[in-house]
């Protein structure tokens, strides 16, 4: 019953094969092998343009490294008050932007609400040293409650952001989850909706360790190698890595996996509504899925071994949360299995009987 994250989740079959076939022998280090240049040449495909790719290791450094490339002075990145970025990277983008700092901007459903965006924009005065000067948007697709931008959404963002002048980075940690739930591609959930930076995950997906920081314009990441080596995140067999997303792009096996994920979420969603003491908090549009139940029964729960998270309430929903409630969060991954949600239910439907 293991619905604490996707990052509990192993490696893929075929991934765990391609990092195995690429562990032998000799190749160039530091991103130089014949893999990483075809690998890099694969993202250029996939996104439909030439982009410029840099391989790292964690969600982490990809998005404080792509915030560290749009740095400026007394630097402030714009994102919503309940993203990763500013609840769960401890600090990081402040430490190797150098100090930039993170405003936070309101938004139903983990989505940044665009008037309050603009509000958060236009309190700086480009001729006001004081208060400092904006660097960047950023926003999170799939967000952290497991909604979805639609691309007109995004659309909508981007333009405002770049009426501003700056740069738009989409935190995809769970990339391929959002873009199968809205049936675009790569380059239409991007680029082609506005998107300047993307910290591309694979980690949750099914990888092992692989996550891919693009940019759009190449022109953009002219600093990111430097950047990338100060930061320790410039690895001497990267090939490792390509490796992984070898295995994960060849034959749409990352579009198999987030389907999977997917599909499972939204049957866990299915049988726990049929319960009168549980309720999905809100739709399901990725993998993850927010359920409201009483908290004697989710201690009941992982007491008998369930693995899944409480989760703060959003400000918007915590009038709806009744009495004795509390809010948690489900994950589904690749490697679920319908018998881990039959396990689930049967726990549920026995710690939900009136003891005599």
């Amino acid at each position: 019953m293991y619905f604490a994250s996707d990052n509990w989740a192993g490696a893929a079959d075929e991934i765990a094969e391609s990092l195995r076939q690429h562990s032998g022998g000799f190749s160039p280090a530091y991103g130089e092998s014949d893999l990483d240049k075809r690998l890099e040449e694969r993202f250029n495909e996939l996104f439909e343009r030439e982009v410029a790719v840099f391989f790292v290791g964690t969600g982490t450094a990809a998005n404080s490294l792509a915030l560290s490339a749009t740095n400026r002075p007394g630097g402030f990145v714009l994102c919503h008050r309940e993203a990763h970025l500013i609840e769960d990277e401890c600090g990081a983008p402040e430490f190797f932007t150098s100090g930039a700092r993170l405003a936070p901007i309101d938004g139903a459903h983990g989505k940044l609400d665009l008037q309050r965006l603009r509000e958060g924009l236009e309190r700086f005065d480009p001729n006001f040293v004081h208060h400092g000067q904006p660097m960047a948007v950023s926003l999170t697709q799939a967000t952290e409650v497991g909604t979805v931008y639609s691309c007109e959404e995004l659309q909508a963002i981007a333009d405002l952001t770049h009426s501003f002048g700056l740069p738009l980075h989409m935190d995809g940690a769970r990339f391929a989850n959002a873009m199968v739930r809205l049936g675009v591609t790569p380059a239409e959930m991007t680029w082609k909706s506005g998107i300047d930076i993307l910290s591309f995950g694979g980690t949750k997906n099914g990888c092992w360790c692989a996550e891919a920081l693009v940019f759009m314009n190449p022109e953009r990441a002219k600093q990111l190698p430097f950047i990338r080596k100060r930061a320790a995140q410039l690895f001497s067999k990267t090939r490792f890595i390509a490796a992984q997303f070898h295995a994960y792009l060849d034959d749409d096996l990352w579009i198999s996996l987030a389907k999977h994920a997917n599909s499972m979420a939204d049957e866990l969603g299915e049988r726990l509504n049929q319960f009168s003491n549980l309720r999905v908090a809100w739709k399901c549009q990725s993998n993850e899925l927010f359920v409201t139940m009483p908290k004697q029964l989710a201690k009941r729960l992982l007491d008998q071994g369930a693995k899944f998270y409480p989760w703060p309430v959003p400000a918007e929903f915590a009038p709806k949360l009744a009495a004795g409630d509390g809010l948690y969060r489900l994950v589904t991954s690749f490697a679920t299995e319908r018998e881990q949600i039959d396990q689930l239910v049967a726990a549920i439907e026995a710690s939900s009987k009136p003891t005599s």
